[in-house]
């Protein structure tokens, strides 16, 4: 039966959201980007979901992933490679050793 990848004894997905949020937080903060400005930029209807985001809870739907990265000034696929220790730590530990 599948299971969602961070729901392993061996990751807190709590902490991680956290990290997550942590790294986001500092890359809008460092371009300068508000929340509500965020929101627009990544089209979400509220600046709220920013701020859930960054206190780490939820998650960047993938459909969005794009949107993030050229919103925070990333290429897409970086974005997505440093989301995904974060997002998806056994896949990234597979794909690319251990970060």
């Amino acid at each position: 039966m599948y299971s969602h990848p961070q729901q392993s004894a061996a990751h807190d997905v709590q902490a991680l959201r956290r990290q997550a949020g942590k790294w986001l937080k500092g890359l809008r903060e460092s371009r300068n980007i508000t929340q509500r400005e965020m929101a627009d930029l990544v089209g979400v209807d509220y600046y709220t979901f920013i701020s859930q985001l960054e206190a780490g809870r939820g998650r960047i739907p993938p459909d969005r992933y794009e949107r993030w990265a050229h919103a925070l000034g990333m290429e897409p696929a970086a974005f997505v490679k440093e989301l995904m220790k974060y997002y998806d730590p056994e896949t990234y530990r597979l794909l690319f050793g251990q970060g």
